[in-house]
């Protein structure tokens, strides 16, 4: 019986060492990593052979830490006037080398249906204004958690008034 307590006492122990180098070890793998920065810098409508213009979204990537960010993948989705217009994603993507900055450039194509359900409510509201969404996900390896970017806001549907 007291042999049994004994050994109960060594496992035990090993038990918490173990947990305690696992705990350590997780711990280490990213100290003072910081999220990196992703911003909208560009988004405008390409020239097409098609009914329907291409987009070319371009996004700028501030990445804070002392080793290079390297992107596997990309996902993303445009919503105008609550309608997902575009859906795409990307996986030839640069290094964004540590302490260092760049640039993603991402074309895509719009989807039809969500394009004639958009101009039908463009048509039969009296909105000076449509509503838009950006929603970018990146990948950044197994490691670490994917970078969420978003932007939001209003294009005017009314023409500009030159002088």
């Amino acid at each position: 019986m007291i042999r049994n307590s004994i050994q109960l006492r060594r496992w035990t122990i090993v038990i918490a060492l173990g947990l305690a180098l696992v705990l350590q070890g997780c711990a280490g793998l990213r100290p003072g990593y910081e999220k990196p920065t992703v911003t909208i810098n560009s988004f405008r409508a390409l020239p097409s052979q098609g009914a329907l213009p291409n987009f070319e979204i371009g996004l700028h990537i501030i990445n804070p830490n002392r080793e290079p960010l390297k992107l596997r993948g990309v996902s993303y989705t445009v919503s105008l006037g609550g309608h997902d217009l575009i859906k795409g994603v990307g996986n030839e993507l640069p290094v964004i080398e540590a302490y260092g900055e760049g640039g993603i450039t991402l074309t895509a194509s719009p989807n039809l249906f969500a394009g004639i359900r958009l101009v039908t409510d463009l048509m039969s509201s009296s909105n000076e204004f449509v509503r838009y969404k950006l929603a970018a996900k990146l990948d950044v390896g197994t490691m670490r958690p994917a970078i969420r970017v978003s932007d939001s806001g209003e294009i005017s549907l009314r023409p500009s008034a030159t002088k």
